[in-house]
């Protein structure tokens, strides 16, 4: 397995597991996600989108789809800048909001008033000290470097 395959693969696998995390805190562990934690899924969604195209176009494209997989690595590394931003305002270190972003207009009057209001700067859950945002960050800076780095390294030549 090449660097770039090894490259194409986290750039699936890591979004979708970061995705299944955000989803699965959401939907099985109850927590209600804020404005913010909406903005870091979208970045994911393309990532996973660009390194599931990757593999489908690898033989067909003349770079074998590594440009995909940059993309996908700047898609990770674009969520984990908002994680960044968002811990920070968690940490009280940046402003955050000062208006309530509320639910985005889902839902009817009724959904909208019934919904529960959560705040950018309060941390729901935390491990080790690291809000779900603070993780966002690094795991995501950290495998959006490791994608850059394997898919920029040359194959080894066997003699």
């Amino acid at each position: 397995m090449t660097g770039l395959d090894r490259a194409r693969l986290i750039a699936v696998l890591v979004p979708a597991a970061l995705l299944a995390g955000a989803h699965g805190s959401q939907y099985l562990g109850g927590l209600t996600p804020c404005e913010m934690c909406y903005w870091q899924r979208w970045p994911h969604f393309a990532a996973l989108f660009l390194g599931l195209l990757s593999f489908a176009l690898a033989g067909r494209m003349p770079d074998r789809g590594r440009s995909l997989v940059w993309l996908a690595a700047l898609a990770i590394l674009t969520s984990g800048a908002i994680g960044v931003y968002h811990a920070g305002v968690e940490l009280k270190i940046f402003e955050g909001f000062t208006q309530c972003a509320g639910l985005g207009g889902h839902g009817s009057l009724r959904d909208i008033l019934a919904a529960p209001l959560v705040r950018c700067d309060q941390v729901q859950w935390s491990l080790l000290g690291i809000s779900m945002a603070g993780w966002n960050a690094i795991l995501s800076i950290g495998f959006a470097c490791l994608i850059l780095w394997l898919s920029l390294k040359r194959p080894r030549i066997r003699t």
